[in-house]
C-alpha cells in the first residue's frame, strides 16, 4: 500500500509540475499517468472527464481525487488531490511578487508568447483523445456494422457544439439536455 501512496504521490505531483493552461491542458499528461500506473481503464477516465464536467470542481481535481480514491481509498484521494495541488502552491506563491514587478518585461512577453499556443496544442489534443473514445463504437460493433464511427455520439457533439460556440448556449443546460438525449438514444 505504501507504494500506492509513493505512486499518486509521484504521479500526481509530475502532472501538477509540468502541466501549463489548466485542467484540460493537464488530460494528455493525466492520461500517461493514469495509463502507466493502472489507477482507472481509460474508458472510466473518459467517464471521470465527463463526470467531473458535471460536478463543481476543476477537472483536473476530480479526476485525481477520483483516482486516488479508486486506488488506495479516502487517503488515496487526498494524497492525489492535495499532490496535484501542492505544485501550484510551491510555484506561484513565490512568484507571485516577481510576475507583478516584471510582467511587462521583454522575455516574459516572448517566454508567454510561446507558451500560450503549447497550451492550446495541449487541450487540442486531449480534445481529440476524449473524441476518440466518445466517437468510436465498441471493436466488435465496428466490424459488425463496418463503420467505427458512433454517429449518434457524433451529432450530440457537433449539436452542442453549436449551440454553445454560435448560439451561446448555457453549457450547463447543454449537458443536462444531452444526459436526457443520451437516455434515450442509448438508454432504449
Amino acid at each position: 500500500m505504501l507504494m500506492a501512496f509513493w505512486h499518486l504521490f509521484a504521479g500526481f505531483f509530475k502532472i501538477g509540475m509540468f502541466t501549463v493552461g489548466g485542467g484540460y491542458a493537464m488530460l494528455p499528461l493525466m492520461q500517461q499517468e493514469i495509463a502507466k500506473y493502472g489507477w482507472i481503464t481509460p474508458a472510466e477516465f473518459i467517464d471521470m472527464i465527463a463526470i467531473a464536467e458535471m460536478t463543481p470542481g476543476a477537472i483536473a481535481v476530480n479526476t485525481a481525487t477520483f483516482a486516488g480514491f479508486r486506488t488506495a481509498g479516502v487517503l488515496g484521494a487526498i494524497l492525489a488531490t492535495a499532490s496535484l495541488a501542492l505544485p501550484s502552491l510551491l510555484i506561484i506563491v513565490p512568484l507571485s511578487n516577481f510576475w507583478e514587478v516584471h510582467r511587462d518585461h521583454p522575455i516574459l512577453k516572448a517566454i508567454f508568447s510561446g507558451v500560450k499556443p503549447a497550451v492550446a496544442g495541449l487541450i487540442g489534443a486531449a480534445a481529440i483523445y476524449i473524441a476518440e473514445t466518445a466517437f468510436l463504437y465498441d471493436p466488435l460493433l465496428a466490424k459488425k456494422d463496418g463503420f467505427p464511427v458512433d454517429l449518434r455520439s457524433l451529432l450530440i457533439a457537433g449539436a452542442v457544439f453549436v449551440a454553445v460556440r454560435r448560439l451561446k448556449f448555457d453549457p450547463i443546460k447543454a449537458i443536462i439536455i444531452s444526459a436526457v438525449v443520451g437516455l434515450v438514444v442509448f438508454g432504449f
